[in-house]
């Protein structure tokens, strides 16, 4: 073990440029290696706080429509959310494919959509096996939606809220 250590002592304290040996040489170039990764990782945090603040004022402009579950969230047996935002176009269904995925037997692959059309809000059954019920009524068409409107899909019971709308 000695013979190693006096093998790296040999090699490490070669001088290289003057009085500098091969050791404080390197101890240099790892410092400041060592402070270029910290800048690095410092770059990329802020980064992704700026991305993440710019999305987030983005959403915020977006919509202010939304969907608000009624039912109590602990009472249903899958994953649900309290809002679900409403973009131009938005779909829901038990499918992947859909902008809301509810995992629920009684909700239909591609159940419903809610499209927005010269800014009225349209709700629309996609062929559900169960059917889409707005306010206690089955929807057969696309039928306008208003600021409060109920829409029971499933077992799900969702209100609609459109505070775009101007109650003058």
């Amino acid at each position: 073990m000695d013979k190693i250590f006096d093998i790296l002592e040999g090699i490490f304290s070669v001088e290289t440029f003057g009085n500098l040996k091969l050791y404080d040489l390197m101890a240099i170039i790892f410092k400041y290696i060592f402070v270029i990764i910290i800048y690095y990782f410092i770059y990329n945090i802020i980064k992704m706080i700026y991305f993440d603040i710019s999305t987030t004022s983005e959403m915020s402009e977006v919509s202010n429509t939304y969907l608000k579950l009624i039912n109590r969230k602990e009472s249903l047996p899958f994953k649900v959310h309290e809002h679900y935002y409403i973009n131009d176009e938005t779909t829901l269904g038990r499918g992947d494919s859909n902008d809301i995925v509810i995992n629920d037997k009684f909700i239909s692959k591609n159940h419903m959509r809610i499209i927005k059309d010269d800014g009225i809000y349209y709700i629309e059954d996609l062929g559900s096996a169960n059917g889409t019920l707005l306010n206690g009524e089955p929807i057969t068409e696309a039928i306008e939606l208003k600021d409060k409107d109920l829409i029971d899909v499933g077992r799900i019971e969702f209100l609609f809220v459109n505070e775009e709308v101007d109650d003058d």
